[in-house]
Parts: structure tokens; sequence; C-alpha cells
């Protein structure tokens, strides 16, 4: 891997700035930020009119996006540059870069966000690097072509899924060794933890289900499929995964299938499928979870969801081929 620096530009506001938004009252409004592969650029879309704030050049073929636990700033792993580009999420400018290692694809951050971690597809490794200086503390070697990140709440715990192995790897955070590798179904693409953490949930993209993995055990105690009337079995190709706040309700983004689905947690039950944008790929929730946002990487736009009502509202235009979303609640 090579070994360049952290370069990092950093600017703050001065005194005088600071105390006329203090004295002004100024509240920032939330945001969305938008990875637009093609573009090589975030759409920056405010919260509320979902009008575009801002377009921001980052480096090339962006995909996968965090914003940290602060919610200052946003991190985009930058694919063909090799590295993360850092967002400011008050200025929506740059403020530096982070190398990676090949072919960064996704990452994630520990849940006090000083650490860093990054699916190098190229190498079959995740690089873990702490964010305040970009050292690399550990590189992990995992499965052929690692995608999708998850991070206990503890942060003893990250769940790494490797496409071409079809497994879900477990690393422990105080050793940096794979403790257990679990076998899913063709092509993992995303983990997400249930809010309990009792379970992690897999999508397969080409296998076309959700596994679902006991925490404790580490074993596949169930899996969803999905059948939808008048779609190709083969176009059902799972993806993002989110679950409301209660954990009751689980949101799963069907890719070509231009679908989300809507899931009984406690019954596995597909309850509802809602027609969205072609492509479907990643999701997000607002800061409340009453709306969910839907990315949709070939009609370049979002879907934007109304929790309650299971309703599409409405779609948003964005860049070429988005691919990842974050929100500033």
């Amino acid at each position: 891997m090579p070994s360049r620096a952290l370069i990092v530009h950093r600017r703050t506001l001065g005194w005088a700035a600071a105390a006329f938004c203090l004295v002004a009252g100024e509240v920032q409004a939330s945001q969305l930020f938008i990875t637009n592969e093609r573009d090589n650029t975030v759409t920056v879309l405010d919260g509320e009119t979902l009008a575009v704030i801002k377009t921001i050049p980052v480096g090339e073929r962006p995909r996968g996006i965090v914003i940290t636990p602060d919610h200052r700033e946003v991190l985009v792993c930058d694919g063909d540059a090799d590295d993360i580009t850092i967002i400011d999420t008050e200025t929506l400018s740059v403020t530096g870069t982070m190398e990676t290692g090949p072919d960064p694809e996704t990452l994630a951050l520990s849940p006090s966000g000083d650490i860093v971690y990054v699916s190098n597809e190229n190498d079959s490794m995740v690089t873990v690097l702490e964010k305040a200086t970009g050292k690399v503390i550990a590189r992990v070697p995992v499965g052929i072509e690692p995608e999708g990140l998850a991070v206990s709440d503890d942060g003893r715990i990250v769940v790494d899924v490797s496409e071409s192995t079809s497994m879900a790897h477990f690393i422990d955070t105080q050793s940096w060794k794979v403790v257990a590798n679990v076998l899913v179904d063709t092509r993992p693409r995303i983990a997400e933890f249930t809010p309990d953490r009792k379970q992690i949930w897999v999508s397969s993209e080409i296998g076309g289900t959700v596994s679902i993995i006991e925490s404790g055990s580490r074993k596949v105690i169930h899996k969803i499929g999905f059948d939808i009337p008048g779609i190709r079995p083969e176009l059902i190709t799972p993806v993002g995964v989110r679950f409301t706040s209660d954990g009751k309700t689980a949101f799963v983004a069907l890719g070509r299938a231009n679908r989300v689905a809507v899931i009984d947690t406690a019954t596995y039950e597909v309850k509802r499928y809602l027609l969205v944008g072609q492509r479907v790929w990643q999701l997000a929730f607002n800061g409340n979870g009453s709306r969910l946002y839907a990315v949709n990487g070939l009609t370049n736009d979002v879907s934007v969801i109304d929790v309650a009502k299971l309703d599409v509202l409405k779609s948003v235009p964005v860049g070429r081929l988005p691919w990842g979303i974050a929100v500033k609640p």
C-alpha cells in the first residue's frame, strides 16, 4: 500500500464570524449528501425543500459515504483515486483527503468516530485508519472483493462482506483478526446491525436474498426471498438495508427490480413493495425517521418515501450514476 501521508487542510471560523453566527441565531438546515459515481461529485440537497444547495467535486468514482457522529464532516470513498475526500458540512467545502489503499469501495466509522474502516476491493483487505492523522492502524485480510461494513455499538466487532467469496467476516477490533466467517448467498453487498444488535442482515445481490445472522452464534437463522409479480427473479438484486429506529420494520433496496421492500422484522414477511427509480441502490433516513431516501443509479435521482404512509412522495434529480447517501439531521 502507498504510504503517503494524510493531507488535511482545516478551515475554521474566526472568533468574529463565530460570534456573529451565535448572535444571529443561525440554524443549519438538514442536508442530504449523495455520491455521483460518473460525475465525480457529491450533490448536496436541502433536507426540507430538496433543492440542490451545492455540487462538490471530489475524487474519481465516489461511492461509499458516511457522516461523522458529530455531523461536522462527511467522508467519501474515491474508488479510482485510492483515497477518502473529507467535506466540512458547514462550509460545504473539501478540507482534505486521506490515503486508503487500492480501490476503496465503502467505509464505516467507530461509534466515537475516531477510527475509519475501509473496504479495499482490489486487494481483499479492510484498512483501519486513525481519523485524526490518517495513520494506518491495521490491515485485515478478508475475502475477495470486500464491500459493505457494519460496526457494533460497542465498537468491538466489525462485519465486512466479500462479494466474490460470498461471506460475512467478523473482525475483532482488539486483535484485528477475523474471528468468524459466515457463508451467505451470492455477491453480498451490505451488512447492517438491527437496532437491538441481536442480528446482522446481509443483502446478496445475485443470490436475491437477505441472510439473517444471529450476532451471538454467528449463524444464519433465516433467509428472506422476494417475489414481485411481473419481475424476473434475476432482476431482484438486494443491496441497501435500513431499519426503523424501533426495529420493527426493515427496508431493502432491490436494485434492478426498481422496488424497495418493506419487511416485518418479527415475522420476516414482506409486507409491501414500493416502486421507485431504476436500479435503487442505497437507503438513508432523515433525522427523525419520517422519511426514507432511496438512491436510484440509472434514473439519476433520489426517491423520497413517507415512512408512516409507505408512500413514495417524489423523485429529486441529482448527478449521474448516484451511489451512496449520508444525511445530516
